[in-house]
């Protein structure tokens, strides 16, 4: 569902996958063949959410902002199930695994991932292309190829799997 705020109302690409279930309200932008899975919620109602093209929000997950600060999900992001971000910026890239809590003010580096489970603190910065853990998430280690290469894997299953549930969702299966 589709919910205006006061005099803002949701910017959403054509392309865009929105599941079953999805809740987006205000001042949200999401750019072009994103997809934003089964129940998730998008609260624009304090500040803007701004979402690149190729971004991926998987189900149950939550964003919102404080005042006068903007959550940034940049192009070919990947967000795990079930986590919760907070007018954080997420850069280019970067993958935030399931569960895992990324709060006000931190930033999360070009290429960076998250593991699962994972709370990253207010103001937090984490630099391009390294793996961090734990809670409070610290930097453990570089991330290796492999490491990049399944996160281009990620990201391209959910791009994929997207467009597959955004044509049929136009005839479900009723049983």
């Amino acid at each position: 569902m589709l919910y205006p705020f006061k005099d803002k109302e949701p910017t959403i690409d054509p392309s865009v996958f929105l599941g079953d279930g999805v809740v987006i309200t205000g001042d949200v932008t999401i750019g072009k063949d994103s997809s934003v899975f089964y129940h998730t919620v998008i609260r624009g109602d304090v500040s803007p959410t701004i979402i690149g093209e190729r971004v991926n929000i998987q189900d149950l997950s939550c964003l919102h902002q404080s005042p006068a600060h903007p959550l940034i999900l940049e192009d070919d992001v990947t967000i795990g199930h079930q986590a919760t971000l907070h007018s954080c910026h997420v850069k280019k890239g970067a993958l935030i695994g399931m569960a895992s809590i990324v709060l006000d003010g931190a930033e999360i580096g070009e290429g960076a991932f998250i593991g699962a489970g994972s709370l990253v603190t207010q103001g937090t910065k984490i630099p391009p292309n390294m793996l961090a853990f734990g809670r409070p998430a610290k930097v453990v280690r570089e991330l290796t190829e492999e490491d990049k290469k399944d996160m281009t894997r990620i990201l391209n299953e959910y791009c994929e799997k997207g467009q597959y549930y955004k044509a049929v969702q136009q005839t479900p299966l009723l049983r």
